[in-house]
């Protein structure tokens, strides 16, 4: 059996010895592999459980723009705890994440034809973050956030969100000046290790590019409940970048509230979504892996002469307490004459049930929902929070002469929140994919552990 000196070769990248082979190998990497997951599960628990504070029931509702923003009441100087510092002229959290997952696929023949797959295990997610507060402003708040992430394969850091918000109340809300993501969609503005899934849906990672550098204004006017961003972003300087497939785009959002009570714990949310973009040297190519990261790219137009593309995306989410409704739905039109001007389009419809009483916050400033905090973590003797999730999602790459494919996927899944810095994923999805003249069906089989700071 493969020694325990394994599981670092393994994150690592090293390669490593077994005396496993073929199908039997198959069987028992899966085994193995789980009890890496729980060896990295128990150091957490060392890690996280001195400073898992025991907390009141959490506000429903989050009217706070920067969560990690600092406090300016206190001492001139104070060491908060081993991850911040609160000085006079400026604050400062550290932070980090970490995502391990595991993949498996069970594929019929014609899956078999469309597409190779293996099982395989990887490093889903690895970054740090800076963020705080500049206190010698004094006439408006000012915070900055800095993001780096370990790219698996270039073996380099990338920078991510990294800017400067600032609050400017004759424009109703904030600047922020720097790289971020654009704001088009709820589910896309989300920290990814917020969501209920996974992964985001096809659509979305196809279309919308994780992150951009530009100025987006986000505001909001409370007694109308409206909430809304709106920004211009060029590549000028993240034009190496793999998420810079745009050389400029203009995009926006806004999200009308009309149910939004404390007492209740209802949230009613409808929005919608506005882009206009010219893509990099006027070649565009829209992929997506079939919701699974260990798994390779599903659907793909390849590259093909466009001049611009333009996309609306309406979304409606009404959360009754424990219970989480949503759906949105994309459609991209794309000037491209020679290509006969395609329309993509895809979506997803998602339900959530907190089992365990918790309800996911929403934040009335960004119109997005917060990851979910257990009311009775596991490191304080309670259960967790147990999440039960289902989803539907589809996406057609099919448009004029372009054929990228055309996909929809099944995904009920159990998220074992054991604190606020410790989460389990445990999926299976079953999808059918349309390409190449064949109709494939595939099982998913998938689990990630989440580590967070």
């Amino acid at each position: 059996m493969a020694d325990c000196g394994a599981v670092i070769d393994r994150l690592t990248g090293e390669p490593h010895c077994s005396i496993y082979s073929g199908r039997n190998f198959v069987k028992s990497s899966g085994i193995f592999r789980l009890s890496c997951l729980i060896a990295l599960l128990s150091i957490s628990t060392q890690l996280f459980a001195q400073g898992q504070a025991t907390q009141n029931p959490p506000s429903t509702l989050d009217n706070e723009m920067d969560a990690g923003q600092a406090e300016e009441i206190g001492p001139a100087r104070q060491l908060v705890s081993w991850n911040e510092f609160d000085g006079k002229y400026l604050s400062m959290k550290f932070g980090g994440g970490f995502l391990y997952e595991y993949g498996a696929f069970a594929q019929n023949d014609g899956s078999k034809n469309q597409i190779e797959m293996h099982s395989q295990d990887k490093i889903r997610d690895a970054r740090f973050t800076l963020k705080g507060k500049l206190k010698f402003f004094k006439k408006r708040t000012v915070t900055y956030t800095a993001g780096f992430m370990y790219d698996g394969p270039t073996g380099k850091f990338l920078v991510r969100e990294t800017g400067l918000m600032i609050e400017i109340p004759k424009l109703w809300g904030y600047l922020f000046v720097g790289r971020t993501k654009e704001g088009f969609s709820l589910n896309k503005v989300m920290v990814g290790y917020a969501g209920w899934t996974m992964e985001r849906s096809t659509i979305n990672d196809a279309t919308i590019p994780i992150l951009a550098d530009g100025i987006k204004w986000l505001g909001y006017e409370e007694k109308a409940h409206l909430i809304w961003n709106a920004g211009y972003y060029a590549d000028w300087i993240s034009q190496s970048q793999s998420f810079s497939t745009y050389d400029h785009q203009f995009s926006g959002r806004i999200a009308w509230v009309p149910l939004m009570s404390e007492k209740t714990g209802t949230v009613l949310h409808i929005g919608t979504s506005l882009r206009y973009g010219e893509p990099k040297d006027q070649q565009l190519q829209l992929r997506s892996r079939p919701e699974a990261f260990t798994a390779p790219y599903f659907i793909d137009t390849s590259k093909f002469p466009a001049k611009s593309t333009t996309m609306l995306a309406p979304e409606i989410y009404y959360r009754p307490k424990s219970w989480l409704f949503g759906s949105e739905y994309f459609f991209q039109m794309v000037n491209a004459h020679a290509s006969g001007d395609p329309l993509f389009q895809g979506g997803d419809v998602v339900v959530s049930w907190l089992a365990t009483g918790e309800t996911r916050v929403y934040n009335t400033r960004g119109a997005f929902f917060n990851q979910v905090s257990p009311a009775r973590p596991v490191f304080q003797g309670g259960p967790g929070a147990w999440e039960l999730v289902g989803r539907f999602s589809y996406i057609d790459l099919d448009g004029g002469t372009v054929r990228g494919g055309r996909f929809w996927r099944i995904t009920p899944m159990v998220n074992w929140h054991l604190s606020d810095n410790v989460r389990l994923e445990f999926t299976y999805g079953y999808g059918s994919l349309n390409r190449f003249e064949l109709n494939g069906k595939t099982q998913f089989f998938q689990t990630r552990i989440q580590l967070q700071l």
